[in-house]
């Protein structure tokens, strides 16, 4: 027998068979592995859980005072859900921001926050995004800034709205 760097015994079963999916945990709100997903990934109103995220991040970030310069946005680098101009910079920094918003919306944060999701993949896939938007637009003389908006909307109840200023 070979040498197997993860413990004593190798894992059973033809290589590349499929996995059979774990019985499902007693109390355990999620579906278990390899189970789709049920109606709850849907809010009441029949709209999926993202764009209903990106519309409320939409909203929050125009309450706060930016602009939405372009949702949705996709290039050959990848894609980046809200761009937005943050023109209370022009007086603390000296010139107004472009700000590229990541949304990352949930149903709960039992496991974790929606905002940890943006992992090292995710924010570098974002910058090149960011880089390929700032080469094609006039954006010579503004700031930039990466933010994440992490919502928690709980079946019954208001969503939970942070936003998370230079998350990266």
């Amino acid at each position: 027998m070979g040498f197997w760097p993860f413990g004593r015994r190798r894992p059973t079963g033809q290589p590349g068979a499929p996995r059979a999916p774990d019985p499902p945990r007693d109390g355990d709100e999620r579906p278990a592995r390899g189970q789709p997903l049920d109606s709850d990934e849907r809010p009441a109103g029949g709209q999926p859980l993202g764009p209903l995220g990106e519309q409320l991040a939409r909203r929050f970030l125009r309450k706060a005072g930016m602009k939405i310069l372009a949702d949705n946005y996709r290039c050959p680098a990848g894609e980046v859900d809200l761009i937005a101009l943050d023109r209370s910079t022009r007086k603390a920094l000296g010139a107004e921001t472009i700000v590229f918003v990541e949304v990352k919306t949930r149903r709960s944060d039992r496991y974790a926050s929606p905002a940890a999701a943006v992992d090292s993949p995710k924010q570098t896939q974002l910058r090149a995004a960011a880089a390929y938007y700032l080469a094609h637009h006039d954006a010579a003389g503004y700031l930039t800034r990466y933010d994440i908006v992490s919502i928690v909307a709980r079946p019954g109840q208001e969503p939970e709205i942070s936003h998370i200023r230079n998350a990266f």
